[in-house]
């Protein structure tokens, strides 16, 4: 009796409700992370509400503005790294090599993952036992990520000769054909289905790429003299189909291990290092031993090899903490801005035919990721 009048002097029904409202809307924000707050201390009693409450920020908080600062930060880099590209291609001066920027890539990638991975692991021994752990004493699953290694070489060397021979917008578009290449692997090798909305923004897209190429080629308008459309096209289609099945590939990979991605990463830059640099020597060498490595190098291109290198920690972030219509509205956006800045950097002019396909492809972005 004694014990239920100290219950019923401790708590009035008015700071009942309130720590009960309290209660519920706080387990609510906090749900999408699975960390609930302990509400009732030691002593049995619900823990008074404090102002220091107001400036403490929940996970799911937390989460949601790490999911659009990512946001913010791909649409930048896709439509930065398009424009670069384009213009460290067609700039005076001695022209760099393509297969060196992609090696100086990869051993950007691999610097970011292993301090990501020493990140996670928390100490010196920890993180070198990883490493030697994944990587050395299990060879059979490090050979596993050879052939993405390798693709995504391929693939990157290919995009700096479509970037070479198509205008920013057109290569911004056309590589938008990536999500046609990756749906078709996802179907073929994970044996994933898609809804009919998906089926049809396939359709969309292609439609869309086609009246951007068929604008670009009625106009007649190479902004290079030695431009060739037709190889640019082929090598940003081929981009295509390399990034469709390295990603499909690799994302089997993932769930078939309990390894992070960040060791992944590792993985994958590690192997293609050595596969860049023979592909630097076969294709290069002539080059290479008559005006050295970093021939045509300079503070701009390292600044492109950084911006290609941070796309895959974006994309990683995004994936982890946005969702597909936000990651196709920053693509989109990304489209938008590429088209805008070539206009007046590079003299490209836009069609309504351009226009048009465009916005095909835009919506095609936005089909595929809806949740239906």
């Amino acid at each position: 009796m004694w014990r239920q009048q100290r219950v019923y002097r401790s708590y009035s029904p008015a700071k009942v409700h309130q720590n009960s409202v309290d209660t519920r809307v706080n387990i609510e924000e906090q749900s999408d992370t699975g960390e609930l707050l302990e509400k009732i201390n030691s002593s049995g009693q619900m823990p008074t509400p404090t102002h220091t409450a107001l400036f403490t920020i929940s996970p799911f908080a937390s989460a949601k503005w790490l999911g659009y600062m990512s946001l913010l930060v791909l649409t930048v880099q896709n439509a930065t790294l398009g424009i670069s590209m384009s213009y460290a291609r067609r700039r005076e001066g001695d022209m760099f090599l393509s297969s060196a920027a992609v090696l100086c890539t990869e051993v950007v990638k691999l610097i970011t993952a292993l301090i990501l991975v020493y990140k996670e692991e928390k100490t010196f021994d920890r993180w070198r036992h990883s490493l030697h752990k994944t990587i050395i004493l299990n060879p059979t699953d490090t050979l596993k990520v050879c052939v993405p290694s390798l693709i995504y070489i391929i693939q990157n060397n290919l995009l700096y000769v479509s970037a070479t021979h198509l205008d920013v917008g057109t290569y911004q578009v056309t590589y938008q054909l990536k999500i046609l290449t990756t749906a078709f692997f996802a179907v073929l090798i994970l044996r994933r289905s898609l809804n009919k909305l998906q089926w049809s923004s396939l359709g969309v897209l292609v439609l869309g790429v086609v009246l951007v190429q068929l604008a670009q080629v009625a106009e007649g308008n190479v902004t290079h003299l030695k431009q060739n459309r037709t190889l640019g096209l082929l090598a940003a289609v081929t981009a295509c189909f390399c990034s469709g099945f390295a990603g499909i590939y690799f994302e089997k990979i993932l769930k078939g291990s309990d390894i992070s991605v960040w060791m992944r990463n590792v993985q994958l830059s590690f192997l293609s290092m050595p596969i860049g640099l023979i592909t630097c020597f076969v294709n290069d060498s002539a080059t290479i031993m008559d005006k050295g490595f970093f021939v045509g190098f300079d503070s701009f291109i390292w600044f492109v090899i950084a911006l290609q290198a941070l796309g895959g920690l974006v994309t990683a972030m995004v994936v982890k903490y946005a969702d597909n219509i936000l990651k196709g509205f920053a693509t989109s956006l990304a489209i938008v801005i590429s088209c805008i800045a070539s206009i007046y950097m590079f003299d490209f002019v836009v069609t309504f035919q351009f226009a048009v396909g465009a916005f095909l492809v835009i919506c095609s972005i936005f089909m595929y990721g809806y949740k239906v």
